[in-house]
């Protein structure tokens, strides 16, 4: 006699998820579209969003030394020679230092503004699939109780659960795949929109210790002619 060799456990959980996967329905190819978008726009905006790329590990520091060394034109040629979100909102600062306060008050807000709404143009994806993956969802779910009686009025199956089955499991499958998706989603929304906050207050702060380095350069030169 022949004894049936059991499926190791893994394989046989792959299994399992597998075909539950697929009991979610035809609805459930959008909604892992909505993973695959999430994911990639993830990764892509972490990588944007690290603290070389804008600007924050190398400038920040090396900015102020150059402008206490030389001035506001060295600064400008060395935003010039490493371009970057913060490099660009500095070389507006630098560039509108003689300008009026207000004048150059506005012009670097306007620099920054500039600057965050194109970090956060990568963010919206995420948010379309934050708020797109539950409802998809929730469509399933409402799918698969409309199969659910349906199969009931066709087939007698009032008292017969089995018969329930499939559309109830299609029901559950979506709502959590929907929930899944969206939960991390929105996650690293908020945690990517943190690095935006932080190159905010980081612009912020290199802003005010351009103006004091600047200003103690001119009161330098007016007590030294």
């Amino acid at each position: 006699m022949t004894v049936p060799v059991p499926l190791p456990q893994e394989s046989a959980s792959l299994q399992s998820l597998t075909e539950m996967l697929l009991a979610g329905g035809p609805l459930m190819l959008p909604i892992a579209l909505c993973s695959v978008v999430a994911l990639a726009y993830t990764v892509e905006r972490a990588l944007r969003l690290r603290r070389g790329p804008l600007g924050l590990s190398e400038l920040g520091g090396e900015l102020v030394e150059v402008v206490r060394a030389g001035g506001a034109e060295r600064g400008l040629e060395l935003c010039a020679a490493k371009p970057s979100p913060l490099a660009r909102v500095m070389h507006t600062a630098l560039a509108s230092w003689n300008a009026p306060v207000l004048e150059r008050e506005k012009a670097v807000e306007d620099a920054g503004s500039r600057e965050v709404r194109r970090l956060s143009a990568g963010l919206r994806p995420l948010v379309v699939v934050a708020a797109l993956a539950p409802l998809l969802g929730l469509l399933g779910t409402v799918w698969g109780m409309i199969l659910a009686f349906s199969t009931i009025a066709q087939q007698s199956g009032l008292g017969r659960p089995e018969l329930l089955a499939d559309g109830i499991r299609q029901a559950l499958v979506t709502t959590a795949a929907g929930l899944a998706i969206a939960i991390p989603t929105h996650a690293a929304y908020f945690w990517l929109k943190g690095r935006i906050e932080r190159f905010t207050r980081a612009a912020e702060d290199l802003y005010l210790q351009l103006g004091e380095t600047l200003r103690g350069l001119a009161e330098a030169n007016r007590a030294h002619p």
